[in-house]
């Protein structure tokens, strides 16, 4: 068979890349204005460092928010470690970029999905739902979710 571009993960790749940039970013300088991540990840994927309390709460995937209180932000090549308020408890997280399912700044209302090959199906392209994260406030905001099924043949 002969080789192919694989443009879908060349796309994934990029948009980690983003991720990893913008993370940096917010290491060195924290967040500017009204920004604030929601990051969705698969907690059973390789390497997830979190506390098993975590892990028996949210079996398969967990989503954190990253606005006023968050910690010890280091972002690596392949992931990046953070602490985080639970319950008025400390917990140092390891989330690597390839865990990640969805990434909202809802401030700017942008976003990105990443399908895993297991839940590509295209007639599911149509079906996809859109990300509508709730401000600590209570107010929706839409987020556009960048599906990168589109570019897949």
């Amino acid at each position: 068979m002969p080789r192919q571009i694989d443009y879908g993960r060349l796309m994934h790749s990029a948009m980690r890349g983003l991720i990893r940039e913008v993370l940096s970013d917010v290491a060195e300088n924290g967040l500017p204005g009204d920004h604030h991540f929601f990051i969705t990840f698969g907690t059973t994927e390789p390497d997830v460092g979190i506390a098993d309390w975590l892990h028996a709460r949210y079996p398969d995937e967990m989503t954190v928010v990253l606005q006023h209180w968050f910690d010890d932000l280091e972002v690596g090549e392949d992931g990046f470690s953070v602490t985080l308020n639970f319950g008025d408890t400390p917990e140092p997280l390891f989330i690597p970029y390839d865990a990640i399912r969805t990434f909202v700044d809802p401030s700017v209302e942008f976003g990105l999905r990443f399908e895993t090959q297991e839940s590509l199906d295209p007639a599911a392209d149509d079906a996809l739902p859109s990300t509508a994260p709730t401000h600590p406030e209570g107010n929706a905001t839409e987020a556009e979710i960048v599906s990168l099924d589109k570019f897949r043949k």
